[in-house]
Order: structure tokens, then sequence, then C-alpha cells
């Protein structure tokens, strides 16, 4: 008798309310923090993006001991401005 009632599952199990508010605030927590996580994934993706150009160009020709760079100042200030748009 009681193998056969194990044989029926009717879909539902008993919790009290709490166990149930529990369980919703943990899956509200849970979706915004992965949205966060999204955010914060794209401005690091980003990031890597933007400083992969600087790194690729500088790495050329490492046997000249300098570099030249027109406008230096100008385009270094334009880099931290998008990189601090970035992280914004």
């Amino acid at each position: 008798m009681a193998d056969d009632l194990l044989k029926f599952d009717f879909g539902f199990t008993a919790v009290d309310e709490s166990e149930l508010e529990a369980v919703q605030q943990i899956t509200t927590k849970a979706s915004s923090t992965e949205a966060e996580v999204k955010v914060l994934e794209d401005k690091l993706n980003n990031l890597y993006n933007a400083i992969l150009p600087l790194l690729s160009n500088l790495k050329q020709n490492p046997e000249k001991e300098y570099i030249l760079w027109p406008k230096r100042l100008e385009k270094i200030e334009a880099f931290e401005d998008h990189i601090s748009e970035i992280i914004r």
C-alpha cells in the first residue's frame, strides 16, 4: 500500500510561508545579481578590447629603443577619457 502511494507524484510539496518567502527573495536577488554580473562582464570586455591594441602597438619592433609617438599627450589623455567612460 505504501509503495502504491509513492508512485503518485502530484507535483507539489508542502512548505510553510516563511520558506516560500525565503526562496522568492533568493530568486529575486539571484536575478538582480545576474544582471549586475552581465554589466560588469561587458565593462571588462570593453576595457580589455581598449587596452589590447595599445599593448600590441607597443610590442611592435622591440629592438627599437625609442618610440616615435607624435601628439603623445593628447592621445594619452583621450585614452584615459575612453577608459574612464568604460568604467563608469
